[in-house]
C-alpha cells in the first residue's frame, strides 16, 4: 500500500471501534492519511441522514463498515431489526457521501448476500440468482441493497463507489457475547468454558456438516485498504481466503487447540445456516493484488491466546 494515495486524504471509517473496524484503523494509521475520523455510536446514528452529513463534511474517503450483525441465533431473534438498521445506514452513508462530495464510498457488504444455493465456489456473478439462506436473509439483502444503489449512483452521478463481499471473519478482538457471536468466537468460548469446568461434553448447533470459509481480520483490513487505493469499477468483489472447513473440523480444531478432550454433540434440531460457503477469490487478486496471507490454524491460535489473555475471558460478564 501506498503512502502517496494517503497523503493529505480526510479518511472517515464507520464502525471504526468495532472488530473489523479496530484492525483496519491501526493499518490506515501506518499509511498517515492528513486525518481518520471514526464517528462515535452516541454521537452519530448513522440510520439518520443528518447525522451522516455531520460525520461525512470535509471527508476524501467514507469505508463504510459500520452494521448490525450476529450468528444465527441473533437473526432469528431480530430480522426486522438487522434489516432497517443496515439498510438505513447504507443508504443514508451513500446519500450524505454524495452531498459532502465525497471522492470515493468503499461499502463492505456480506456473504450472506449470495443465494443459499450458490456453486462452489462462489462467484460474483451467481450473486442474483437465487434468494439468500433464510436464517439471515434480511440482514443479506439489506446489505445487498447497498450494491444496487453504489452502482445505480456510479450510473446516474458518476459517483465512485465500490462494494467489497468480505467472508467470516475472525480473529484477536472479535466479538465473544454469546448472543450475538459468530461460530468461531463462539465455539472458542464453550470449549474454554468446557475445559476450565472438566466438562465430559460440549454440545453444538445443528449437524457440523456445513462448510465455512473464515478470513483472519487483519487480511481483511489490507484487503479493504488495497481496494480503496486500487479498485473503481462497479463490480462487486469477494475478499476471502479460499479456504472451506466443515463445522465439524472447525469443532475438532479448536477444542485441539484449547486442549479440551470431552465428547463433541451436535445438536441436529437446531439450524445448519447455508449449507456452504467458499469463495472464488480471483477477481480481488487480478484487480488489486489481494491474497489471504494468513495460515487458518495460526490465525485460530492468535485468537484463542488472544481471548484468554483478555478481560472477556478473565471477567466472563463483560462479554
Amino acid at each position: 500500500m501506498r503512502k502517496t494515495f494517503w497523503k493529505n486524504k480526510v479518511v472517515v471509517v464507520t464502525g471504526g471501534n468495532g472488530f473489523l473496524g479496530s484492525h483496519l484503523v491501526k493499518k490506515l494509521l501506518k499509511l498517515e492519511p492528513k486525518k481518520i475520523f471514526v464517528p462515535e455510536r452516541n454521537k452519530f446514528d448513522l440510520r439518520d441522514y443528518e447525522s451522516c452529513l455531520k460525520a461525512f463534511k470535509n471527508a476524501d474517503i467514507v469505508i463504510h463498515l459500520a452494521g448490525n450483525v450476529g450468528g444465527i441465533g441473533y437473526n432469528q431473534d431480530r430480522p426486522a431489526e438487522l434489516f432497517d438498521d443496515n439498510i438505513l445506514m447504507g443508504v443514508n452513508t451513500m446519500r450524505a457521501a454524495r452531498a459532502c462530495n465525497v471522492k470515493k464510498v468503499v461499502i463492505i457488504g456480506t456473504i450472506c448476500a449470495y443465494p443459499k444455493f450458490t456453486p462452489i465456489p462462489f462467484k460474483e456473478k451467481d450473486l442474483w440468482n437465487g434468494y439468500p439462506e433464510e436464517t439471515n436473509a434480511p440482514y443479506g439483502l439489506a446489505k445487498k441493497m447497498l450494491l444496487v444503489q453504489s452502482q445505480a449512483y456510479r450510473q446516474q452521478y458518476g459517483f465512485n463507489s465500490i462494494y467489497l463481499l468480505p467472508v467470516n471473519l475472525y480473529g484477536p478482538e472479535d466479538n465473544f457475547n454469546p448472543n450475538s457471536s459468530h461460530v468461531i468466537p463462539a465455539l472458542i468460548k464453550k470449549f474454554v468454558e468446557a475445559k476450565d469446568k472438566k466438562s465430559k461434553e460440549v454440545v453444538i448447533w445443528g449437524s457440523g456438516k456445513p462448510t465455512r470459509e473464515f478470513l483472519y481480520v487483519g487480511n481483511a483490513a489490507e484487503g479493504i485498504l488495497m481496494a480503496t487505493e486500487k479498485y473503481d469499477k462497479p463490480n462487486p468483489v469477494n475478499l476471502g481466503s479460499g479456504f472451506e472447513i466443515s463445522i465439524k473440523n472447525l469443532a475438532k480444531t479448536i477444542s485441539e487447540i484449547v486442549g479440551f478432550e470431552g465428547k463433541i454433540v451436535f445438536d441436529k434440531t437446531k439450524p445448519d445456516g447455508q449449507p456452504r460457503r467458499r469463495l472464488d477469490v480471483g477477481r480481488a487478486k487480478k484487480e488489486f493484488g489481494f491474497k489471504a496471507k494468513t495460515n487458518f490454524k495460526t490465525g485460530l491460535s492468535n485468537t484463542i491466546d488472544w481471548y484468554l489473555k483478555s478481560n472477556l475471558y478473565q471477567n466472563p460478564d463483560l462479554a
